[in-house]
């Protein structure tokens, strides 16, 4: 594993508590009725939607810090690589959290097309990664 790959691991996996408090303050949310959490649908379903972005797209960003290293791509695709699912782990999570913020809101606002760009990256960075593993050459496993 590169010196690179290595570093964003170790800060992705100082980060990853973030999302521990997001879980117990959902729980919070549900436990306590006057929040106005539960009162809320759409707000309870892209909360949550937003909380399981992050957890598994932070997970699947240190699985593609694996990979990345082993493929045949440029320095600068290897980077993008590198930094597509991280960015895609923040942009989904904010345009489902800040598009329907207060509790009253019964729509999401036009900051929930944050979460194409978000998808779009994630896309972008994954073929790019999966192109690179298949150009990679082949070696027989012992």
């Amino acid at each position: 594993m590169s010196n690179a790959s290595r570093r964003l691991a170790g800060i992705l996996l100082v980060v990853y508590p973030t999302v521990i408090v997001g879980g117990v303050s959902l729980l919070r949310f549900l436990a306590e009725a006057e929040t106005g959490y539960v009162d809320n649908p759409v707000r309870q379903d892209l909360w949550r939607a937003g909380h399981a972005h992050a957890g598994v797209l932070l997970m699947l960003s240190l699985v593609v810090l694996r990979y990345v290293d082993e493929a045949t791509l440029s320095q600068r695709a290897r980077s993008f690589v590198r930094n597509a699912v991280p960015a895609a782990a923040i942009l989904l999570p904010v345009a489902f959290f800040l598009s329907i913020l207060a509790p009253t809101t019964r729509a999401p606002s036009d900051l929930v097309y944050l979460a194409y760009l978000g998808a779009a990256i994630l896309a972008a960075g994954l073929v790019t990664l999966g192109v690179g593993l298949l150009r990679a050459p082949w070696s027989p496993s012992a």
